[in-house]
């Protein structure tokens, strides 16, 4: 029986070809940028802002996620620097894009004059959508694949239907559905947040400390299974108690191959972990020297009105209804 695989190219216009890697970002994007907004009138936080953010987020996302990439797989492109810029082949990293991303969004909640943490945490649950959507494009792409399995594993264990298991006939064999694996954990992940996110004793910058803490164990687990882990070569006792880490999960799925003339340690397993020990290092930090005062609740405003046409203006009046802070307090809080 002839395989089904799925055309990466979705139509095209003259010359021009759409790649379903394209759109599939695209949309992650956009439903990041509702649910962003959505949660930003909660504050009094127009539209606009959070727009104005995508757009300029969403470039520095990609051209972080594309340096991160062929930084780590140079020898692949040093004979042909055009390649590149072929992003719509594939081969961005997430990590690279949060690089991006989290740097560009610094520079605007500054100069919009916004507390850093206050709006990372509003954006957290963004991130995790996009991240679930986005990595269909990878389906789409046949990437981010894990190690060979059986078809039975695919179609009867895991249920999966004919056009996820057709596309993961790879090279003559079957493959794990790393990519699936991934969209369903950040799935769950946007539930714990919009969960955490109605708790008082939420703190600010505790809800992106807990977006990383979930999507960096998920991601150490799940890397293990692909077999086109950027990766290098690190000293054995870090490897030894990395594979020591993941070994329940031999229990039940086998590791997949890397080669160990490219390096002995994958590097988003490595990064899980210091994300994950440098997030829960942040939220002791922050509460214990009292930098974490505000809670995810709390009003938010902004230090400079003049650039955000009027939301200033509602956020206060939102806080002064809810209190009447003495001008000690708004000073300090200032």
């Amino acid at each position: 029986m002839k395989t089904l695989l799925l055309n990466p190219i979705a139509f095209t216009l003259g010359a021009i070809e759409v790649h379903w890697y394209g759109i599939i970002l695209g949309t992650a994007a956009l439903v990041g940028l509702l649910l962003a907004v959505q949660e930003g009138k909660r504050f009094g936080i127009k539209p606009d802002f959070f727009m104005d953010l995508l757009l300029l987020g969403v470039p520095s996302a990609i051209i972080g996620a594309r340096i991160y990439y062929v930084a780590f797989k140079w020898e692949d492109y040093k004979g042909n620097f055009l390649d590149v810029f072929k992003i719509w082949n594939g081969g961005i990293a997430i990590y690279g894009a949060l690089i991006g991303a989290f740097i560009c969004g610094y520079f605007y909640f500054r100069y919009k004059g916004y507390n850093f943490w206050r709006m990372v945490d509003i954006c957290a649950p963004s991130l995790l959508a996009g991240q679930m959507i986005g990595r269909w494009g990878n389906f789409m792409n046949q990437e981010a694949y894990g190690g060979e399995v059986s078809e039975s594993f695919l179609r009867d264990t895991l249920n999966l239907p004919s056009f996820i298991v057709d596309q993961m006939l790879i090279e003559g064999a079957y493959r794990h559905p790393a990519f699936l694996y991934e969209s369903l954990w950040s799935l769950v992940g946007i539930g714990i947040l919009f969960v955490l996110r109605r708790q008082r004793f939420l703190r600010a910058g505790e809800l992106v400390a807990s977006y990383f803490i979930w999507y960096s164990i998920g991601r150490f687990f799940i890397e293990a299974l692909r077999t086109d882990s950027l990766a290098f070569i690190g000293p054995q006792w870090l490897a030894s108690f990395i594979n020591g880490l993941w070994s329940p999960m031999e229990l039940v799925f086998k590791q997949g191959y890397l080669d160990p003339a490219y390096g002995n340690i994958r590097i988003s397993q490595a990064l899980a972990l210091l994300l994950i020990l440098g997030a829960i290092v942040l939220i002791v930090v922050r509460r214990r020297t009292g930098l974490a005062s505000e809670r995810y609740l709390d009003p938010i405003v902004t230090s400079k009105p003049e650039r955000n046409d009027g939301v200033y203006k509602a956020a206060v009046e939102r806080k002064g209804n809810e209190s009447a802070p003495e001008t000690k307090d708004s000073k300090g809080q200032e």
